[in-house]
């Protein structure tokens, strides 16, 4: 599969159970119990999430809020942002790689390192990746993605979008799928607890194990440009916002998808209005 182009998220350069979930008894990966569940936000009943609307207006601005346009009824943004009035909004979060300046606030152990001890980075976005390889050290990590996680609900997101769930395949082959979608597992159920559905994203070598990995939706980059959207849309029955950074990929996507998925064409540098790169198209 060709290599799917990532963005950069606020100048820093990083790379995406339909229905209700009744969570019970204690999760082994986090400690959380289904009898010391958070009270729902408004809108929630105390055992549900609410899934983005099918096919309808969408915009990716993990690199800065703004304003959406009048056609846009998702919207996804990064932790660090505020989620937008009246609409579903989706919560970025970069789960399995170490953002550059953060680096140094993970531990040592929990920075994937290879035999001789140098850790394994991302080289394209200068990213360490996170060393999800035991139980242990995935209930660690998760602990601390689920802090933004849990910051993402109290803002009054509707969704949380893990990204760079296909570190393993940048890994050296020190990380497998097996870990990646253990990892992801554990994520998904405390979004869940916390009310909040969760997307896949890219990664489409595993969309067909979403059933048992517990993610409710897909923020697919370039499936239309690499010709992916359709197991997307298979795995997801549809419920898939899709961005293209090129002129191509959106013709590509709305081409063969248009009346089914939602679809945006952003800049590479996802970058907001009145910037030299900015773009937002969606036909």
């Amino acid at each position: 599969m060709p290599p799917v182009k990532r963005v950069l998220r606020a100048g820093v350069p990083v790379t995406a159970l339909a229905g209700l979930l009744t969570l019970a008894g204690c999760d082994a990966g986090t400690g959380t119990s289904a009898s010391a569940k958070p009270t729902p936000r408004p809108g929630r009943t105390a055992t549900s999430v609410e899934l983005p609307p099918l096919h309808t207006g969408f915009d990716y601005q993990i690199g800065g809020a703004y304003p959406p346009a009048a056609d846009v009824r998702v919207v996804s943004r990064d932790r660090s942002s505020s989620p937008a009035g009246g609409l579903y909004n989706i919560c970025y979060v970069n789960a399995f790689q170490a953002q550059p300046e953060e680096r140094g606030q993970w531990p040592a152990d929990l920075l994937l390192r290879d035999a001789d001890g140098k850790v394994v980075v991302d080289q394209d976005w200068n990213e360490a990746l996170l060393d999800i390889r035991t139980p242990d050290k995935r209930r660690r990590v998760a602990a601390r993605v689920e802090k933004w996680i849990d910051d993402c609900a109290d803002k009054g997101f509707d969704a949380v979008e893990p990204d760079n769930y296909d570190s393993y395949t940048r890994s050296r082959k020190l990380l497998s799928a097996e870990d990646a979608t253990a990892f992801i597992t554990l994520l998904s159920r405390h979004a869940h607890a916390r009310h909040l559905a969760i997307g896949q994203k890219n990664t489409v070598e595993l969309a067909g194990v979403r059933s048992r990995t517990g993610l409710d939706f897909a923020v697919a980059e370039e499936c239309g440009e690499y010709d992916e959207c359709g197991e997307y849309a298979k795995a997801f029955h549809d419920r898939v916002v899709v961005v293209e950074y090129t002129d191509s990929g959106l013709r590509k996507a709305r081409s063969a998808f248009g009346d089914r998925l939602s679809i945006v064409r952003r800049d590479v540098k996802v970058s907001t209005p009145g910037s030299a790169d900015y773009v937002r198209e969606t036909r």
